[in-house]
């Protein structure tokens, strides 16, 4: 026996090898060159709109071994999907070799993000005796820009913005040599043959270029000026974090009154001189995605300006450089600087240089621009460390377009998101691919980006797109483009699509509850909901539960005043009486203003549209305990409610949870089960207000009290696993303390961690539930019918049409 597996491992055998997965542009062909020649194995590898395929003969046993060591020798930004393998008769090759790529048959491989500079090629600028020293396009197969420069699949420099540039005979040779780290590395370069900076006036005028146009730039940032720097997704605004006359005129261009700014420090010891840094925060700023990482600041820091850069907040936004020339910009700097978004507020990143001058004349006193095209925008990442775990709050550079996997494969479809911090995801087989945060679609820029993605996407994986996806609501913008499509839509209720994105990302299966809380999602009764309940199962949902409803007098004029919110909620607990209660800060706030006006709107009914959110509710709260009347950025009532809350407190206000009675005998088709009422909460609240109470102390029975709530709700459906989801789970106070309640309840919480929380996160969840929906294109119009559930009530599905 032993001797006739010997003979076996000794045959020649020939393995052809197809390599699914995040194989491209990573350095997979040069490991296999190398593997396979240790190995003594002959054959050839090649990149392939799949992904990578080989073929490979030698001995059995060396084949065995060069499998095996394909999935577990990697290199470092490689990820295998799957791995496809079969064993045929050999052909006699000779020597292994790689070949150019093949175009032919179904795009399946993965789109690499942008990756932040490797540590070799960070050595090199850094190198005097370098030929790339102080190169700021210096990249290598383990870093640089992959998905903001690609054009098609598969990836080759001809299809990528790089095209234009032709390399150098050094370049070429590294590029040529299977044992250079930069071999194939598609954006290779250096300054004799790659991109150059340019310094110019807001003018257009050129005013430097190469080193001098850094140093140029460096000497606008330290006299008290504005450079629009770009990089490798788009352009960055950047100003001196120390100086509060810089960091206030730049708010004051931006049109950005008191949302926070992003800082870029030098490197890591400057960061911990500000802020307090965890093992896991120094990973996640040190990754190869280097997000923007949300962190505790010290206090009594005198360094930076800190209440200009983020007024009221304990946190600061802070990210390390991740591009060569964020390096070289920052060491010759020597201090941290502002790096946000170039942009005036609530617009798209700029990405071009002309649009940039365009866009952000007035804003910025210096443009350091380059002649590399970006292809696809892609901002900055946010993340932070919560409960050991790292979230991501916006997906873009670094994390976009990888894909989340569902369990089975679908149609080709294309969901297309909200309104709010819009993205897209297009699923392909199993996999659904994100796009990066595009941003609100209030603006002509943003419905453009998000139009051109929408488009992009699709050709991109070569695909064709059988059915779309969008919310329920009618006049979000995303959904009007679906409804415009030739091809079917299937119109997903929001919160549902926030609770299957989350089902998606922890692969879970049904039944769940989902406890989605945001600010506003349409629901298809018509009102505004936010706090929801869902017992979610394959084919649809139910509403289990949902906060007491509230009218919102002046309808969404309500999402920038909490104090609307906060009148909402004092007429439903006191109607005409609430008047008695003027010394409340909302009614205050009121004083000789509109509040006649709006207590008329409350009675009558009118343009007051009731709502169940979470999101409201918390703006009350804020509006109530004296935090914020108006807004100037979205949340920052939530925000300022969060912060403020008093650690050492730990009781809470009470909640009850009552059966819903129906109006008049059979209850309503989208009617909750449970009311989570809020009455006794608010009530004591407002006692606490008037009594004189501590923020900090009516903050944290709040926050304890809607903790509270989501456990015991919990505990009444019946079911294990429970996911948290929606904006309101953005709150790490609330989240951790819902995560503990329920594990103390011997429930099994679920939440976010690689896609958002909050409307950044419902395209996958819409993709989700349109390749159910989807599956059989062919079949009836109207989706088929659920197998009524365990809870013996009817499951309501999302809304399929046909065109």
């Amino acid at each position: 026996m032993a001797k006739n597996q010997d003979s076996e491992d000794r045959l020649i055998r020939r393995a052809r090898v197809t390599i699914r997965g995040a194989v491209q542009g990573v350095g997979f062909r040069p490991f296999v060159h190398r593997l396979a020649t240790e190995l003594l194995l002959d054959g050839q590898v090649c990149n392939s709109p799949q992904g990578v395929t080989i073929e490979v003969e030698g001995e059995k046993a060396r084949l065995d071994e060069f499998l095996l060591r394909l999935e577990s020798e990697p290199p470092p930004r490689a990820f295998i999907q799957g791995l496809e393998c079969s064993f045929l008769d050999p052909l006699g090759m000779s020597g292994f070799e790689i070949r150019e790529s093949r175009g032919e048959g179904p795009v399946t491989a993965l789109v690499l993000p942008d990756i932040a500079t490797c540590h070799e090629c960070l050595a090199e600028i850094l190198d005097p005796a370098n030929r790339r020293f102080r190169y700021p396009f210096t990249n290598c197969t383990n870093c640089g820009p992959r998905y903001t420069i690609i054009e098609s699949l598969p990836y080759d420099r001809s299809r990528t913005t790089m095209a234009s540039f032709e390399m150098c005979p050094e370049c070429l040779e590294e590029y040529q040599d299977p044992a250079n780290r930069r071999f194939h590395a598609q954006p290779n370069a250096c300054p004799a043959c790659g991109p150059t900076m340019e310094l110019r006036d807001p003018d257009g005028t050129l005013r430097a270029t190469e080193d001098g146009a850094l140093e140029e730039t460096a000497a606008c940032i330290r006299s008290g000026g504005i450079a629009a720097v770009k990089g490798m997704g788009g352009f960055h605004l950047m100003a001196d974090a120390r100086s509060r006359e810089a960091v206030e005129r730049l708010r004051s261009r931006k049109n950005r009154e008191e949302k926070p700014f992003a800082l870029m420090f030098p490197d890591l010891e400057s960061v911990r001189a500000v802020c307090l840094v965890s093992p896991l925060e120094v990973r996640l700023l040190s990754s190869p995605e280097c997000p923007i990482v949300l962190l505790e600041r010290r206090g009594g820091d005198g360094t930076l300006a800190t209440e200009a850069i983020a007024p009221g907040n304990p946190q600061l936004g802070v990210m390390l450089p991740y591009t060569p020339l964020h390096y070289l910009l920052l060491r010759d700097l020597g201090f941290p600087v502002v790096a946000t978004s170039g942009n005036l507020s609530d617009e798209p990143i700029c990405i071009d240089g002309q649009e940039a001058l365009h866009r952000l004349r007035g804003i910025a006193d210096r443009f350091l621009v380059h002649d590399r095209p970006i292809r696809r925008q892609a901002d900055d990442s946010v993340a932070r460390v919560l409960m050991g775990r790292e979230q991501i709050l916006r997906r873009a550079r670094g994390y976009a377009p990888l894909p989340v996997f569902l369990k089975t494969e679908g149609p080709c479809i294309l969901a297309v998101g909200g309104q709010l911090k819009n993205t897209v995801a297009l699923s392909v087989g199993n996999s659904v691919f994100l796009s990066p945060h595009i941003g609100d679609l209030d603006t002509v820029q943003s419905t453009e980006v998000f139009r051109n993605v929408s488009k992009a996407m699709p050709d991109l994986y070569q695909t064709r797109v059988e059915g779309y996806a969008c919310d329920m609501h009618p006049d979000y913008y995303a959904t009007r483009y679906a409804g415009k499509a030739d091809a079917p839509v299937l119109a997903v209720q929001h919160h549902h699509a926030h609770v299957l994105s989350c089902m998606a990302e922890n692969d879970l299966e049904g039944p769940v509850l989902g406890v989605a809380w945001d600010g506003t999602g349409y629901g298809p009764d018509g009102d505004v909901w936010g706090g929801e309940f869902l017992l979610c199962r394959e084919g649809g949902f139910r509403r289990f539960a949902a906060l007491r409803r509230f009218r919102l007098p002046g309808g969404e004029a309500a999402v920038r005043e909490p104090r609307r919110s906060a009148l909402g909620v004092l007429w439903e607990l006191y109607g005409e009486v609430l008047v008695e209660r003027s010394g409340l800060p909302p009614l205050e706030s009121f004083r000789g203003g509109d509040l006649g006006l709006l207590l008329d709107l409350l009675r009558k009914g009118v343009r007051a549209p009731v709502t169940s959110s979470a999101g409201r509710l918390f703006d009350a709260a804020a509006s109530l305990a004296g935090l914020r009347q108006q807004l100037r950025h979205e949340g920052q009532a939530a925000m300022e409610l969060e912060f403020i809350a008093d650690n050492s407190v730990s009781d809470a206000y009470p909640v009850t949870i009552e059966k819903n009675t129906p109006v008049a005998g059979r209850p309503a088709p989208w009617a909750p089960t449970w009311v989570v009422d809020w009455k006794p909460l608010m009530e004591a609240l407002v006692c606490d207000v008037e009594a004189g109470v501590s923020p900090g102390i009516v903050s944290a029975r709040f926050h304890n009290a809607l903790a509270d709530a989501v456990a015991a709700a919990a505990l009444r459906s019946g079911v294990e696993k429970i996911l948290l989801t929606g904006g309101c789970f953005q709150n790490r106070r609330l989240t951790e303390l819902a995560v503990t309640r329920l594990e103390r309840a011997g429930l099994r919480p679920y939440w976010h961690q690689r896609v958002p929380p909050n409307d950044g996160g419902i395209a996958l969840g819409q993709a989700v539930a349109a390749a159910g929906s989807f599956r059989e294109l062919n079949g009836p119009a109207e989706p088929a019918s659920v197998e009524k559930p365990q809870w013996n009530d009817p499951v309501p599905v999302d809304t399929l049409r046909r065109k």
